[in-house]
This record gives structure tokens, C-alpha cells and sequence, in this order.
């Protein structure tokens, strides 16, 4: 008999551990996701985004491209640090124009390309955050 009572409390506390660990990991993924999910305000979007003037440069296929951008950080710590590091953005954008093409950059297919080339080459840069997106405020091609 106190064997089979000591089986039956064990397979109890087994089983509400189960039910618990399996509510606090549901929980714990809906809650996560709100978070993942929610986009940030269009204050929110401003407050930690970066303008990248103008900038004007020669393409390796010996067209000219003009071109700005509105970089969007993950925080005002991150923003404060692209605007420190301006210039390396700029030589960045311009190093990598320098060696595309024409048909490389043209389109929206060419453009995202470039521009998440771009994000990447930033957020090896950053040290106090990082680059949520970038945006295209102007483009020309000649």
C-alpha cells in the first residue's frame, strides 16, 4: 500500500509539474510575440533616425548616382552614434556604389539589395545598438 501511494504522488507532482511548465511556456510565447511584433510609432520611427545628406558619386559602369538616406536605429543611443559616425556611413555608401553597376542599383529589386547591403555593413559598425532599416529619401540616375 505505501508503495503504491508513493507511485501515485510521484505520477501527481509529475504531471502538475507538465501542466505548469506548459502554461508558463505558452504564456511566456504570447506574450513575446506583442513585443516582436509592435511597430514603432511614427514619433518613435524620427526620434532614433539618422538623415544621410545628399550624397553624389560616380558608378564603376561610369554613370553618375545622387542619392540620400533616413537611417532608423533601434534607439536614441544608437542614433547618437550613427550621428557620430556619419562619415564612415558616407564611405561606405560611396565605396560601394564605386564598384556597382548600372543594372546593379537600378530598380527596387537593386535598390533593396543595396540598401540591406548597406544596413549591414553599418551594424558591423555599431557598437551601441543597431540599424532597424533604411530608407530612401532620394535617388537619381544618370
Amino acid at each position: 500500500m505505501n508503495k503504491k501511494l508513493l507511485s501515485i504522488m510521484l505520477v501527481i507532482i509529475v504531471s502538475i509539474t507538465l501542466i505548469g511548465v506548459t502554461a508558463l511556456v505558452v504564456v511566456m510565447k504570447f506574450l513575446g510575440d506583442e513585443d516582436e511584433h509592435k511597430q514603432p510609432s511614427a514619433k518613435e520611427v524620427v526620434e532614433a533616425s539618422v538623415d544621410i545628406p545628399e550624397i553624389t558619386t560616380n558608378l564603376s559602369s561610369g554613370n553618375i548616382v545622387r542619392l540620400s538616406f533616413k537611417i532608423e536605429t533601434d534607439s536614441k543611443k544608437a542614433k547618437e552614434e550613427l550621428t557620430q559616425r556619419e562619415f564612415q556611413v558616407r564611405d561606405i555608401i560611396i565605396s560601394e556604389l564605386g564598384n556597382m553597376t548600372t543594372e546593379q542599383i537600378e530598380g527596387k529589386e537593386g535598390m533593396d539589395k543595396f540598401k540591406e547591403l548597406i544596413k549591414q555593413k553599418i551594424n558591423e559598425l555599431m557598437q551601441e545598438g543597431k540599424v532597424n532599416k533604411v530608407y530612401t529619401t532620394s535617388y537619381i540616375l544618370q
